[in-house]
């Protein structure tokens, strides 16, 4: 096959033809989950239950193993055909044409490359609050004003006050289902927000966790030639956090934006094969599907049936309700070698558990009643903001910085 990238010869020109500004951009750090979930923790101990990023403990399926390990002999060659095969799959799978789609390494890049392209100090951002927060930060690199508008009270995304707050928008996000809290938002209000959103401007909706819920898939609105970037990712169902890939479904006239901030890379060989073995795989979303939802199912009942509160959904994670300042419980949980996830600050009694195996998660059922019923607590300093470092003291007593 041509080395064309995967995309279209406009694009291919344009990646080629960086602007100065586009280049700048490049340089902005990219904000990933494994980032914000681990700020102050990198290396756990070998028996750590880590259930604080999003994970899929299952890792690659069969079929995604068996492809990485025959092709790994071959990881000294560029092999970008792999990515042309890949983009073709999708488009078959998902009834659109191959210049509708682009790949890149995992959805977080894609994410920050939209923002970045759609959004300016004339045009904000407009997210969900509590939300993913790697699109704010993009945002917040390029001067971008920030929107972040509260969920409804059935915690889904409130579109009619987004609209309301965003008239200089240039870019909507919605996470289908949300991040952190894995509820839905009805495609009848995606609908409403690409209707009545201001001229020029997109609504960018991740699907990074929608194969564990029973969502409604915006494609449609994408093979409508609306103005909608889809984001997928092999991180969340397939297991692929570590192999790094995702794709953007979308106009070409769309992501040709998109390409002056990035894209056009040769993707690791490894996980394009790993991909494209899962896409194939019969059965492994339903199938993992329901292992997810068994589990998180056995976690509700558990949390029901010792009154704990916590707001229910379907996703692979979901926002416990500590009823004191969730570091304090973060903290006592990780002195029982159990990581939960982090804060957000709009709700500062609850923490993000990820759901992991059901012995896992039968771990922190265990952590979980200890450091709630107080027999396991921590002492809680002030929290760092994200990116800041902690502070120690030196032996004169003046703090000074780790």
């Amino acid at each position: 096959m041509a080395n064309d990238f995967s995309l279209p010869s406009a694009s291919r020109r344009s990646f080629l033809s960086l602007s100065a500004a586009a280049s700048a951009a490049l340089a902005f750090r990219i904000v990933t989950e494994p980032m914000l979930a681990r700020a102050r923790v990198h290396n756990f101990p070998k028996d750590a239950v880590t259930i604080d990023a999003n994970e899929n403990p299952l890792g690659p399926c069969s079929s995604a193993r068996e492809a990485i390990a025959a092709i790994t002999p071959q990881g000294g060659r560029y092999l970008d055909g792999l990515t042309d095969d890949l983009v073709k799959q999708i488009g078959q799978m998902e009834g659109v044409k191959t210049d509708y789609i682009t790949v890149q390494a995992g959805s977080t890049e894609l994410l920050h490359h939209t923002v970045c392209a759609f959004t300016s100090p004339q045009h904000s951002y407009v997210t969900a609050d509590p939300g993913f927060e790697g699109g704010t930060f993009a945002a917040k690199a390029i001067g971008a004003r920030v929107v972040k508008v509260p969920l409804t009270k059935s915690y889904a995304h409130d579109v009619k006050a987004m609209l309301a707050a965003g008239t200089d928008a240039g870019l909507f996000y919605v996470c289908l289902p949300n991040n952190p809290i894995g509820t839905l938002t009805s495609h009848s209000d995606i609908e409403h927000l690409v209707d009545n959103k201001p001229k020029g401007s997109i609504v960018l909706v991740d699907e990074a966790y929608i194969h564990f819920s029973d969502g409604v898939s915006v494609v449609d609105l994408v093979k409508a030639d609306k103005e909608v970037i889809l984001l997928r990712t092999f991180s969340k169902l397939y297991g692929m956090a570590g192999l790094r890939c995702g794709f953007a479904l979308g106009r070409p006239d769309l992501l040709e934006k998109m390409y002056a901030y990035g894209g056009g890379n040769f993707m690791p060989i490894t996980a394009m094969v790993a991909a494209s073995a899962s896409l194939q795989h019969a059965g492994l979303v339903q199938e993992r599907k329901k292992i997810n939802a068994d589990i998180r199912e056995g976690v509700f009942q558990w949390l029901d049936h010792n009154g704990y509160s916590y707001v229910r959904s379907q996703s692979n994670c979901f926002m416990l309700d500590t009823k004191r300042p969730a570091k304090e419980v973060i903290d006592a949980m990780a002195k029982q070698k159990v990581f939960i996830g982090r804060i957000w600050p709009v709700w500062p009694t609850y923490a993000r558990i990820t759901i992991g195996t059901a012995p896992e998660m039968e771990q922190f059922q265990a952590a979980l009643q200890k450091v709630m019923s107080g027999a396991v607590t921590a002492s809680v300093g002030a929290i760092p903001r994200w990116g800041e470092q902690p502070r120690k003291r030196t032996r004169d007593g003046i703090a000074i910085q780790a």
